[in-house]
């Protein structure tokens, strides 16, 4: 077993400008699991950086807040208590245009990795 407080969880910039706190991942915690969980945030009128994950997939549930995330160029309406599938190798980006912070858990599959998410010039 293992709990953890996300509050107390160090945040830091992700490569795509959001505010992370890793919650789970399998090489840092020990943990016999294959995905990684971490709690994303992004203040009113900021946007992640356009990205890619090449080889794994991404799950983002929201907490609170709202937004639109763009996948493939398709833009899609985020609220709280919204699931939104990414799957692997496609451009994303996310925009809080909305008036409170937006967060958002994101599971990615298999356990994120530096290596594998490639940030995009343009989108």
């Amino acid at each position: 077993m293992m709990r953890k407080h996300i509050p107390d969880i160090v945040a830091f910039a992700a490569g795509d400008e959001t505010r992370i706190r890793e919650v789970l991942h399998p090489q840092k915690d020990r943990l016999a699991i294959t995905y990684s969980l971490a709690e994303a945030e992004l203040d009113p009128g900021k946007a992640s950086l356009p990205h890619r994950l090449r080889e794994h997939s991404e799950t983002y549930i929201i907490l609170a807040g709202q937004g639109t995330a763009y996948v493939d160029g398709t833009p899609t309406r985020l609220r709280e208590r919204d699931v939104l599938f990414i799957p692997a190798g496609a451009h994303q980006y996310v925009v809080n245009d909305g008036e409170d912070v937006l967060r958002f858990l994101c599971v990615v599959d298999p356990a994120w990795s530096p290596d594998d998410e490639e940030i995009l010039l343009t989108e």
